[in-house]
């Protein structure tokens, strides 16, 4: 079942760049905009806010060998008309992927507060990754963050504590609050001896998240199968690198031991409810 603050129109959004470690973000983004066959509907215009010496454009070649250039920027795309008659409520799905500009931010986010208008945008998903002392053998926990009190208090999700340097992510979340827009940022944790290279792990596990945020079901593709690959790539560059393999046996302990925790304390937080509630029906029968 969808989230009630996450039924209507959404803009799922993810930029290259800061927040997107292992290309967690902008990978699963990039599936999304493959399976929905997404069309372009909106584009802002790179000269405005990238520096092409950090963010080099592309050549490539067609099938005919013309040489085009590809240069950075964020799209805004939507499904295609054959997806929504698959799916209708694929038609309330909107994606924005792009590189994090590098300079006028404040006019980047005006531009996409534009867009968000234009399409009557009700909430926004936010997807990042960041690298984390989290063992490539064991599941990727998704965190979620949000500046909205409503989305905070539906998701039981705690307010951000967090001060220092930010990305383009946390200066558009405050536009969309400043708007009245709820949003809901998903962080995915990838290990950071191996973030500098695309993690599928990373991406199908966000893309879960965002099946069971929205209520919907989107095509898998290979993301499952190349996570499997990447996971046993890992394990066998660790079987050859002993200092590798200690290291990853090291966060294994770890991790396992902050979940045996969480576990107890959740155990205990549930024996402690079922308490109140015997103790309400005993006092209202009367014993």
């Amino acid at each position: 079942m969808a989230n009630p603050f996450f039924e209507g129109k959404t803009l799922i959004v993810a930029f290259e760049g800061w927040n997107d470690a292992a290309e967690g973000a902008s990978g699963v983004l990039r599936h999304l905009v493959t399976e929905l066959d997404a069309q372009l509907i909106g584009a802002v215009d790179p000269e405005d806010y990238y520096d092409f010496v950090f963010s080099r454009p592309t050549v490539t070649s067609d099938v005919d060998g013309k040489r085009e250039i590809t240069w950075p920027g964020a799209e805004i795309l939507r499904a295609s008309k054959d997806k929504i008659e698959e799916n209708p409520r694929f038609a309330d799905i909107y994606l924005l992927i792009g590189n994090e500009p590098a300079r006028r931010w404040k006019s980047f986010c005006a531009e996409i507060m534009e867009y968000v208008e234009d399409c009557e945008i009700d909430r926004v998903l936010f997807l990042g990754s960041v690298p984390s002392d989290s063992p490539h053998t064991r599941s990727i926990k998704i965190s979620k963050s949000s500046q909205s009190a409503q989305i905070r208090q539906q998701l039981a999700i705690e307010p951000s504590d967090y001060e220092g340097p930010v990305g383009i992510i946390s200066i558009l979340a405050m536009s969309l609050e400043q708007a009245g827009i709820p949003a809901l940022a998903l962080w995915a944790p990838v290990p950071h001896y191996v973030h500098n290279s695309p993690s599928p792990k990373a991406m199908f596990s966000l893309l879960l998240e965002i099946e069971s945020i929205l209520g919907l079901q989107f095509a898998h593709g290979t993301l499952a199968d190349d996570a499997f690959a990447w996971e046993r790539g890992i394990d066998e560059l660790a079987e050859g690198d002993d200092e590798l393999a200690a290291y990853v046996a090291q966060l294994e302990s770890a991790r396992d031991a902050a979940d045996e925790s969480a576990g107890s304390a959740e155990s205990l937080a549930m024996e402690f409810e079922r308490f109140l509630a015997q103790e309400d029906g005993d006092a209202q029968s009367g014993n």
